[in-house]
């Protein structure tokens, strides 16, 4: 059985690495506890050295967290950082010199751009999503995927919290009028939110947040979601969108993007929501019909609405939103009391610290230890760390085609050595083995190398040593 997806041969890279990840520590127990580690007869990583190694190079795009810059530079890696954006042509053309990439929500990694990736090791989301990225793909071609779920929620949770209040009080369009010269001091239509009912879509860790802060504001909390999950506080699991939708005044949707996701409020499920309540969604652009609901805010049925995602958004600060990019964009523009934001739900200095601190860590981790905890598209694997007393230790990370007879082709390759810790996994047509081996010469390594990456079914092998 061959490799499934043509993707171009790839040299293996034999990397020098730290057999522990780099940790911080922010309190005295925490430093009295290191200090007491350090001083006693704890086995101490060893620093590793390459055999043979070529620099690594990353490629970091849309503004990434200048933080995360930092620790890859500490590492003695080359960064490229660029503040925009690449399209699929450009990525096609730059990305077959670089290692690992790193990318928010608008660069696409698709199966066209992997296949030239010669040297690509790994691929860094430095958001919530990875519907950016061709993760099957990725994952044949020996590359994880690696994303940070939970870094911004409760920035996107706080963002909802304030679009309810917005929308019911109406002072965003106060707030323009203001700007326009205009004084329209008014209350009709303008609601407190205490006592009120929020219908969540989604209630996983935004939307489990949410579900607590709109408590705090005195709101009755609803929520839907395929499966059954344990509510916080007094909320309430509906069994049907249909029932969230006809009891919610403001409804909130926290879903991914996916094949069923796609519309999933349309007119149908409009004309189902109470009329005078309001839509927001934070999620994924695709999961309303945006020109179903500017109908439904033009009839009045929907009192308002709150978008911070949409089908297809610019490419980079400053690009124009209008009718060519999305042809119903001035009309979206023109409603009153629709409040539009240029997808900022984790754009807080706290989130894109966190969201650059958790990937950083996780490309790390990959580059230096092998380690694929947290992949979102790969087999997790990990294994406790070479130690000092450890002499002429190698590990071998070995991506390769899940079949049967595998691990009997490189065990037999590993046979004249001492196995002294070896783990593998397997998702879907990708398994990843990670083996330490003792008593490894430097000539050793090369032959090693050579003869695990000729197996029938390897797609990559990389060796740290």
């Amino acid at each position: 059985m061959t490799n499934p997806i043509a993707i171009p041969p790839r040299s293996p890279v034999v990397q020098a690495a730290v057999s522990v990840s780099p940790t911080t520590t922010s309190t005295i127990h925490e430093r009295l506890r290191r200090d007491s580690l350090l001083s006693s007869n704890v086995r101490q990583p060893k620093v590793l050295h390459p055999v043979e190694n070529e620099d690594l190079k990353l490629l970091l795009l849309e503004n990434i967290s200048q933080d995360a810059v930092k620790s890859f530079r500490a590492q003695g890696w080359q960064v490229d950082h660029h503040t925009k954006a690449l399209s699929e042509d450009e990525l096609v053309q730059k990305i077959g010199q670089y290692h690992a990439i790193g990318i928010r929500s608008k660069t696409k990694i698709t199966s066209r751009v992997i296949k030239s990736a010669s040297k690509l090791l790994v691929i860094g989301c430095f958001c919530i999503g990875t519907n950016q990225v061709d993760l099957e793909t990725a994952g044949k071609a020996g590359i994880p995927v690696f994303n940070s779920p939970f870094s911004n929620s409760r920035s996107v949770a706080e963002l909802v919290i304030s679009e309810i209040i917005a929308l019911a009080r109406q002072y965003f369009e106060r707030s323009f009028e203001m700007r326009q010269g205009l004084w329209n001091k008014q209350s009709k239509g303008c609601w407190e939110i205490r006592g009120k009912t929020l219908g969540i879509v989604g209630y996983g860790h935004i939307g489990s947040q949410l579900s607590v802060l709109a408590e705090a504001f005195g709101m009755r909390v609803l929520f839907y979601d395929i499966i059954n999950l344990m509510p916080l506080g007094s909320a309430r699991q509906t069994d049907t969108l249909s029932n969230l939708l006809s009891e919610s005044d403001f409804v909130t949707l926290h879903v991914p993007e996916l094949p069923e996701t796609k519309k999933m409020i349309s007119g149908p499920q409009l004309a189902q929501m109470k009329k005078g309540a309001y839509l927001i969604n934070n999620a994924r652009g695709s999961v309303i019909d945006i020109p179903a609901l500017i109908e439904a805010v033009k009839s009045g049925h929907i009192a308002g609405a709150a978008l911070d995602v949409y089908p297809v958004e610019p490419g980079s600060n400053g690009s124009p939103f209008d009718d060519q990019l999305n042809p119903w964009a001035s009309e979206l523009r023109s409603l009153k009391n629709v409040i539009l934001t240029p997808h900022i739900g984790g754009s807080t200095e706290e989130a894109q610290r966190m969201i650059g601190e958790e990937v950083a860590g996780s490309l790390t981790r990959y580059l230096n230890f092998g380690a694929t905890v947290g992949a979102v598209n790969f087999p997790e694997v990990d294994l406790r760390a070479i130690t000092a007393d450890e002499p002429d230790h190698v590990r071998i990370c070995h991506v390769h085609v899940n079949q049967p007879g595998v691990l009997r082709q490189v065990n037999e390759v590993l046979s004249p050595y001492n196995v002294e810790k070896q783990y593998s996994d397997s998702k879907g047509d990708v398994a990843y083995l990670m083996a330490d081996i003792a008593d490894v010469s430097p000539h050793d390594v090369n032959k090693l190398r050579e003869l695990i990456s000729k197996t029938s079914a390897n797609i990559l092998t990389r060796l740290l040593a």
